[in-house]
């Protein structure tokens, strides 16, 4: 689901711009994630609200995208579009095209009796799902294409009203304006619940759910142009992470059409992000270890995939098994796809991106192939 799509640490083309330490605990933080969302679709008890899941994705693509475009832009004076839009398809699309070429060849052998294949594939490789969903009601059997779309969106609007506001502000000053969305962001989706549209027209469109993206952008302005705040936040994360036992009960409290998912089911679950990358930032600590074991860092290195194929292997397999059943063959499974996929056609597209990157000029030396193959890989 989201954002799930971060994954520029490192890069050997631009490292000299975009120089972030290669963090483990944000994989397993993507690995938390990606595991919460499956425990939702496979219809587990008491996780009818781990759809929680995607909005730490969210918050953490915004944040390590912001990022990025910051250090860019502190480097270069300006940010390049065409470089950015480029590096974001060669990691992104060979992934999804792979998954609905697939889908679109196996769904008609596996599911006889549908009729929007066709119609599924080109809206999702179109990232129009998020309104197409929220009013058209399709795609209809690729709900999961949602998020990515969202995500899409956010990746075209935020680089140049980014740099729209780095333009007019004061760096020291532009967590003001950020504050501000994020702020307007959240009353326009207050307003629609008062106005009492339909959950499901407001849970999937990109302008309803840009708050998580939106606060981890906030928090990487902080962290690079405020690094004391963000020293005195991870003094302080003892009281920030509170919202950690809060989070299951978020989950457990919260249900599918439930308006108070709407407000501050999200609120909650990205202040929860957003304590958890304060919390890990300076590589050390208890839940940096933990988040930082060898299994979930793989599994968020693998997230994207497996976010990708969960969803028609969990749909298949719920229509013949219990929900333990679903879970224990369908998230083996759905990583062994991920990995297939990543190990080939997403592997050589990075190198392909990488290649075409090293034309680009830069003022600095092109890194190591060791540093370059630390990148953090996306969800």
């Amino acid at each position: 689901m989201a954002s799930w799509h971060a994954d520029e640490v490192g890069s050997v083309s631009v490292l000299s711009v975009l120089r972030l330490k290669y963090n483990p605990a944000l994989d397993g933080l993507r690995a938390v994630a990606i595991v919460l969302v499956f425990l939702s679709h496979a219809h587990v008890p008491m996780f009818d609200g781990a759809f929680f899941g995607v909005d730490l994705f969210f918050v953490l693509s915004g944040f390590l995208i912001t990022s990025l475009l910051l250090k860019e832009f502190q480097q270069d004076g300006r940010l390049d579009y065409w470089r950015f839009y480029k590096r974001r398809f060669l990691r992104l699309a060979p992934a999804l095209l792979l998954f609905l070429g697939a889908y679109w060849v196996f769904a008609p052998l596996i599911w006889p009796d549908l009729e929007d294949i066709n119609q599924d594939v080109v809206v999702s490789a179109l990232y129009l799902a998020d309104y197409g969903i929220a009013f058209f009601d399709s795609p209809n059997t690729l709900l999961h294409m949602w998020s990515l779309s969202v995500e899409e969106h956010f990746y075209l609007v935020w680089p140049p009203l980014l740099a729209l506001l780095l333009t007019h502000t004061a760096r020291k000053q532009l967590w003001r304006p950020v504050f501000l969305l994020v702020v307007l962001m959240f009353v326009w989706r207050a307003y629609w619940v008062a106005r009492g549209q339909q959950f499901y027209e407001i849970f999937f469109r990109f302008d309803t759910r840009a708050t998580g993206m939106l606060l981890g952008s906030l928090l990487a302005v902080v962290s690079v142009h405020r690094a004391e705040w963000m020293d005195a936040l991870h003094a302080r994360q003892k009281y920030l992470l509170w919202l950690l036992p809060v989070f299951p009960f978020i989950i457990i409290g919260y249900a599918w059409d439930d308006a108070g998912a709407l407000l501050w089911g999200f609120a909650l679950a990205e202040l929860t992000a957003v304590a958890i990358v304060i919390a890990v930032s300076k590589h050390k600590g208890a839940l940096y270890d933990m988040l930082s074991l060898p299994l979930l860092v793989w599994l968020g290195k693998m997230s994207y995939g497996i976010y990708l194929w969960h969803y028609p292997v969990v749909r298949l397999l719920r229509a013949h098994m219990d929900w333990a059943w679903v879970v224990a063959l369908g998230l083996p499974l759905s990583a062994a796809f991920a990995a297939l996929s990543f190990y080939t056609v997403e592997r050589w597209a990075l190198h392909l991106r990488d290649r075409v990157g090293r034309g680009a000029p830069s003022a600095h030396p092109v890194a190591t192939r060791q540093v370059a193959q630390r990148r953090t890989a996306t969800v």
